[in-house]
């Protein structure tokens, strides 16, 4: 399992995104890549957490109820401990406290080797609190069962993940992007890329630490989530970061999703 959980680390748990800082609930455009990407603490950022693994991992998740977090199933795999970071940003920022996990529940569709495949699977996971979250961390809602999203759409991805490819450390800051859908969206997979670059030469994208980070939608000021980040790769289809950013769709797992949400006690409006 070591062994296992190391892999998913190494190739799929994917990154942090750049460029573009989010303002309110507002978008203003920016310039960096992999590396450089502004903080995002404001506007969505507060909606967005990190979760360590007892096997040294690292994911992000967003907050979709008071107790209730979504991630990537592979962020949260069996026989690993998971703890939620919690930073106030009233205090010196290197101090952190754990919170507790109470329970984990994975979509039962999820195939971690059709993943490892490169393959679409139900990469969903919620992540149920001991104890609430701080009023400062929001809950977002997150998209209908008829969300669709076009070639052309920008999606906004906001994580923890590293900003030097490579590097390991995340910094603990909470890094956004506007990304552009291209290839041919569906239901079981959207891939992103920087516009500027188009996945042929390195740009903006996720890397190590932001699977499971949320991919935003902003209508007419109203964000919610349609996705979250399940792999990445770098420029041309190699290894890495800063080419395409990999979604897994919420639209096919929703009522999942709804359902266990009410299971664990914590449930979501429709």
């Amino acid at each position: 399992m070591t062994r296992l959980l190391a892999r998913v680390r190494r190739e799929y748990v994917i990154a942090t995104v750049a460029v573009a800082a989010i303002i309110g609930a507002g978008l203003a455009p920016g310039f960096a890549m992999v590396g450089g990407a502004p903080p995002v603490a404001d506007g969505i950022g507060r909606s967005v957490v990190m979760i360590l693994g007892s096997y040294g991992t690292a994911c992000t998740a967003t907050a979709i109820g008071r107790d209730l977090l979504l991630t990537a199933a592979h962020c949260v795999q069996p026989g690993a401990d998971y703890k939620l970071v919690e930073r106030d940003p009233g205090q010196d920022p290197n101090l952190a406290a754990l919170k507790d996990v109470a329970r984990i529940e994975r979509d039962p569709q999820f195939d971690l080797k059709r993943l490892f495949g490169h393959l679409a699977t139900a990469d969903v996971a919620l992540i149920k609190l001991v104890d609430p979250l701080p009023a400062r961390i929001p809950p977002v809602r997150i998209g209908g069962e008829d969300e669709t999203v076009a070639v052309g759409d920008s999606l906004v991805v906001a994580g923890y993940g590293v900003t030097v490819r490579g590097d390991g450390r995340t910094g603990g800051t909470v890094r956004g992007a506007i990304l552009v859908v291209t290839g041919q969206p569906g239901t079981l997979q959207i891939r992103l890329f920087d516009p500027a670059t188009k996945g042929l030469t390195a740009g903006l994208g996720a890397c190590a630490g932001d699977s499971g980070a949320p991919a935003f939608r902003n209508e007419n000021g109203t964000l919610s989530i349609i996705g979250v980040v399940s792999w990445s790769t770098g420029p041309n289809l190699s290894g890495g970061c800063g080419g395409l950013t990999g979604i897994t769709p919420l639209a096919r797992y929703r009522q999942w999703i709804l359902d266990t949400a009410r299971a664990l006690g914590s449930p979501l409006a429709p």
